[in-house]
């Protein structure tokens, strides 16, 4: 049975409010270094799962037994980690993607399937992030809703020229779906999540609403943190180079600018040509680059013969996945931390 995948704000009772109050706060416009932001026009049906506002009916309470807790799938670990800052002990929660997985090529196995049937509300990025799972979202048996939690967030898009896969040319234009590299944006997840449990389960909206408020209020301490450190960098220092299109988001809102990406499009399953690296590394001489920022889930080969041709520095950061509870990106905020020193660290090196 074709899925439902839900893509409006679902107002009921205090949830509209708690919405509302929290959309406030998560409005400042992006208008650095980027074009501006536009809704995404409808394109054929995938396509329109993906990127379009659904007016759909109200979700309706889960008939849950005592003690029983509400079956959440999340889809990336860093839907999961917000997923949880709100959901908390109340929720029974099941991560498809591991620490270090690349949303773009991941494909369900048997148990993820399982989870999926089982779960009574499944939470994903949207956008296209999941390509390759985007066949088995679609189309699950169990009617559970699917919700995307970019839900109010304008996207930005993309123009890209066709990139190669394998043998053949892939075009990848549309929204960007790492929505999440603008700490605002992810305050606008956490409404969405909160008005979705609280649907599901208004037994614990009471939690759903304090977890919420508690976490949105280190998001909004997160996003100055980071305003303010990169604002103490002269702006012609604030150039990088990027793995593939993933940091639009953090350039808009942190006043980065983005000179190239070694793979010219929004998706990892592309690769440059030939062509392309040469431009790039013309490019990087020319603008004086620093910083190739490569995230934990690319290759980065290709990256690193850049940077000994043109004399500029790979710098790891963690973009598309968290990582290990070891290591040193376990939470979404965490890793905005971490990528937040490493990114200063690079683009302030002698």
């Amino acid at each position: 049975m074709k899925n439902r995948i839900y893509r409006q704000w679902f107002l009921i009772g205090w949830g509209l409010a708690f919405i509302m109050m929290i959309s406030a706060g998560c409005a400042a416009p992006m208008d650095v270094n980027a074009s501006t932001p536009t809704p995404m026009p409808e394109n054929d049906h995938h396509d329109e799962a993906m990127h379009t506002t659904e007016a759909l009916p109200e979700l309706t309470p889960v008939a849950l037994t005592e003690g029983e807790k509400l079956r959440v799938v999340a889809t990336t670990n860093i839907v999961g980690d917000v997923v949880h800052q709100v959901g908390g002990d109340a929720i029974e929660l099941v991560q498809l993607l591991a620490p270090g997985a690349d949303p773009h090529s991941y494909q369900a196995r048997p148990d993820d399937l399982r989870a999926l049937n089982q779960a009574q509300v499944i939470f994903i990025n949207g956008l296209h992030l999941e390509e390759a799972m985007s066949p088995v979202l679609e189309n699950l048996d169990s009617g559970a809703p699917v919700v995307a939690v970019n839900i109010g967030v304008t996207p930005l898009e993309i123009q890209e020229e066709p990139a190669e896969v394998g043998a053949e040319a892939h075009h990848h234009e549309g929204a960007d779906p790492h929505t999440w590299m603008d700490v605002r944006n992810v305050e606008q997840w956490v409404a969405n999540i909160a008005a979705v449990l609280t649907a599901l389960d208004p037994a614990h909206a009471e939690v759903f609403a304090a977890n919420a408020a508690a976490y949105t209020a280190k998001l909004a301490a997160l996003d100055q943190e980071i305003k303010t450190a990169l604002a103490a960098i002269p702006v012609a220092q604030r150039k990088v180079v990027t793995d593939h299109d993933n940091l639009g988001y953090l350039a808009n809102a942190y006043g980065l600018t983005i000179v190239g990406a070694v793979i010219p499009s929004l998706s990892t399953m592309a690769a440059p040509s030939a062509q392309e690296l040469a431009a790039l590394q013309q490019q990087i001489a020319k603008e004086g680059v620093k910083a190739i920022l490569v995230g934990n889930t690319v290759n980065p080969n290709v990256a690193q013969q850049l940077a000994r041709d043109t004399g500029a520095a790979v710098t790891t950061i963690y973009t598309d996945s968290l990582s290990s509870a070891e290591g040193p990106a376990a939470t979404y905020i965490d890793m905005m931390r971490y990528n937040l020193k490493q990114i200063v660290a690079a683009l302030t090196a002698q």
